[in-house]
């Protein structure tokens, strides 16, 4: 917290400053002024949140300076200190926003009673502002998610689509007698390596981030809206009411807008163009078909537009015939004793020269299947089944679109490596501090106090911090920080956000607070990293 004191008399000055234990207040920073057109300068470098002011001033009075911080500092709290017993003094003080009025010689009691109440109008505005951001904030990002329920209910249920009819025309231009749609789509099971493994545990924030860019170009035109599929993760959706028969070029300038901003490109299904509402499912089902047969050795185009054929047929990759060979790998613990039965199956793999999506998708299910059996009876942590059991195995892609196929040999390897470990040795069971950290992780973006999570958990705040050291090998509001951190790494990766609001979506309502914790951690700020990632 900032004071500044203004008098042109310096023994006054030095008296208030000797009066009170600015650090008993939490105050930092004190600066004082001879006179207001000083104290004007100060207050627009410095911000103070509350100032001290004499009334009888040269160049510029205590009376003036009032109305110029009413009307240009106005969340400065201001106490006048005055040797001036005059109610039209008074009376100023309280038109133009002055919490207190003191008489000189200064009264330490009443000096200090004064601060305590200016302290408490700005912690309380503080607060109160704070609320309004974070409602914000949750406002902003709960509408995105709310469209993506109600579009994804539209193409399960097509008789939703009267209900909300109304507010889609309001938000999106979707005309009340549109008769026809085109759907797109794009989906994160496959991509790049490098973007794999930049994303891997942030899929949901990166589909998040590609539909902004997708509905950049769709607001333009209006002509259609791009979201995430609650119905199908990792699945993202483009909806086109207008122009139908340019939604595919349309796609191929949103993947350019992709390019522009992460450096890859997407494979998107284009189906074609049907009824709206009521045969979405058409037109959804058509582009990801031609977006599951297209053939992952080669490439040709990043747009696979659907056309009426004899649907191939699709066989499977031939895992079920080498399941009992790795799962006795598995249980042996012998890394190559599992490199070896990942090698025979990837022998036949090689030599096939068309691998679709839809071949992919068969080996996933059995993958699936295969590790529920492997883990029956096992005991998982929250962090291990999320891995192990749910999360899907993503298969990696080079810049051009076509499947590494050495590259999934060898990720599968290792997975199937850890995969093994675990089956022969039983996890520990989580401890209250791996449950605070988790809570942590998912709460970053909101103000987390030592205390908050010492009420949460039942537990003092000594024996919290005390553990976390202990088992987390750092502090408490590091590990938030370090969280926080890394969530904004990905965020700036987006050149659409701010840095202003990239602060307040990691938990920091102070800007220059959350440049300096960025910079503290990662070296450089939060504008050369975004930089340096260009």
């Amino acid at each position: 917290m900032k004071v500044l004191i203004v008098d042109d008399e310096k023994h006054v000055r030095d008296a208030i400053q000797m009066l009170i234990d600015w650090e008993h207040y939490g105050i930092t920073d004190i600066y004082t002024a001879p006179e207001g057109a000083t104290a004007v300068e100060l207050i627009r470098r410095h911000h103070p949140d509350i100032i001290f002011t004499d009334m009888l001033m040269p160049i510029m009075s205590g009376s003036e300076l009032l109305e110029w911080i009413q009307q240009n500092s106005p969340d400065s709290k201001t106490i006048v200190i005055s040797g001036h017993d005059d109610f039209g003094y008074m009376r100023h003080t309280i038109k133009y926003g002055g919490m207190d009025y003191i008489l000189k010689p200064i009264d330490e009691e009443q000096l200090n009673e004064a601060l305590q109440k200016a302290i408490a109008a700005v912690r309380s505005e503080r607060q109160m502002r704070s609320k309004d951001h974070i409602q914000s904030i949750q406002l902003n990002q709960i509408k995105p998610i709310y469209w993506d329920k109600i579009f994804s209910s539209i193409l399960e249920e097509p008789h939703n689509y009267r209900s909300f009819s109304k507010e889609l025309a309001a938000e999106f231009g979707l005309a009340a007698d549109t008769k026809q749609a085109r759907i797109a789509i794009l989906t994160l099971d496959t991509m790049q390596k490098e973007f794999k493994d930049r994303f891997a545990s942030n899929l949901d924030l990166l589909g998040f981030s590609i539909a902004n860019i997708a509905n950049e170009f769709l607001k333009q035109r209006q002509s259609g809206y791009a979201f995430r599929n609650w119905n199908k993760a990792h699945e993202l959706i483009i909806i086109g009411w207008t122009e139908l028969d340019k939604l595919p070029v349309l796609v191929e300038a949103i993947n350019g807008g992709i390019y522009k901003t992460y450096g890859v490109r997407f494979d998107f299904g284009v189906g074609a163009i049907h009824s709206f509402p009521y045969d979405l499912s058409r037109t959804y089902e058509e582009a990801l078909t031609v977006l599951g047969q297209r053939n992952l050795l080669q490439q040709d185009s990043w747009v696979h537009i659907y056309a009426a054929q004899n649907t191939p047929v699709i066989h499977g990759l031939n895992f079920h015939k080498h399941q009992e060979d790795i799962r006795m790998a598995l249980l042996s613990f012998n890394p190559d004793q599992i490199k070896a039965a990942v090698s025979r199956w990837f022998a036949e793999i090689k030599k096939l020269s068309f691998i679709s999506k839809e071949q992919l998708d068969l080996w996933q299910h059995e993958f699936t299947v295969f590790r529920a059996r492997c883990l029956s009876g096992q005991q998982l942590d929250k962090a291990q089944n999320e891995h192990y059991s749910t999360s899907p195995f993503i298969i990696p892609i080079d810049e051009n679109g076509r499947l590494l196929l050495s590259m999934w040999q060898q990720e599968f390897t290792e997975l199937l490596i850890s995969f093994s470990y675990l089956l022969t040795h039983q996890p520990d069971k989580p401890t209250a501090i791996d449950d605070i950290a988790d809570y942590i992780q998912t709460h970053y973006n909101e103000e987390i106090s030592l205390q908050d999570i010492a009420d949460r958990f039942s537990l003092s705040r000594e024996y919290i911090s005390r553990r976390f050291k202990q088992e987390r090998n750092e502090n408490i509001s590091d590990f938030i920080s370090r969280i926080r951190i890394e969530k904004a790494k990905v965020l700036l990766l987006n050149p659409q956000l701010k840095i202003v609001q990239i602060s307040e979506m990691v938990g920091y309502n102070d800007e220059k607070y959350f440049s300096k914790v960025f910079k503290k951690q990662e070296g450089m700020s939060p504008n050369e990293y975004r930089r340096t990632r260009e």
